[in-house]
């Protein structure tokens, strides 16, 4: 059996300031370094033999603080970075939906065909997604052992998707995970199991992200 922990990354200076972060590299953000806090506590005493991270600094930086104190060294993966946003990335998501307002309706709607130019379509990160939990559940070394991973939102969304539903139209019906929100995965002869999912219960409600309200249009 492989029993992995995945974490969506702490906020980040691009949440707090509602943008299209994707494959931009904010880094983390006071709350966010609030947060990890708390997320180390919740991994004290869970036993971790690998670490995985995003590249980007708020993934990377939230895998450090989990597995702080066990002596491991977090693996940068670029098969687990976020989606890139292409036209609209860095653009706050007021902006994207006040001038494209046909990609808000599939953001909102069905989020599977997103694809804005010069990105990665969303179809695309689900394929990279089911392809990157392969890759670390099928690999000899990782056999009996626990791995963690920390990843972005979208990257999570479409994984998830996978793991529950198994169809990439389904993705709609896949709730984003909060902030630090930590998913339990197992696989053993060939088949996942998802334990849980979004589980941020160790963040004090005054620290939480509620990560669907980050699109919603201001008025």
């Amino acid at each position: 059996m492989v029993k992995i922990y995945f974490i969506r990354h702490c906020e980040a200076e691009g949440n707090k300031a509602k943008i299209f972060q994707g494959s931009t590299d904010c880094d983390i953000s006071e709350k966010g370094k609030k947060q990890l806090v708390y997320l180390k506590k919740r991994f004290e005493n869970i036993s971790i033999d690998k670490a995985i991270a995003s590249p980007l600094k708020r993934a990377y930086k939230t895998a450090l603080a989990a597995v702080d104190g066990k002596g491991l060294e977090v693996i940068a993966d670029p098969d687990f970075t976020e989606i890139h946003g292409g036209v609209v990335e860095g653009m706050t998501f007021k902006k994207i939906f006040a001038d494209h307002a046909e990609l808000e309706r599939i953001w909102q709607e069905e989020p599977q065909n997103f694809a804005p130019d010069q990105g990665e379509p969303m179809r695309k990160v689900y394929e990279r997604a089911k392809m990157a939990i392969h890759k670390v559940a099928e690999d000899p070394e990782n056999e009996g052992k626990t791995v963690l991973i920390a990843s972005h939102g979208a990257f999570i969304k479409c994984l998830m998707c996978y793991l529950v539903f198994g169809d990439v139209e389904r993705l709609i019906e896949m709730p984003w995970a909060n902030n630090t929100a930590v998913a339990y995965i197992e696989y053993e002869k060939g088949k996942f199991e998802v334990k849980y999912y979004n589980d941020d219960s160790h963040i004090p409600s005054d620290f939480s992200t509620d990560v669907e309200k980050l699109w919603e249009s201001e008025e």
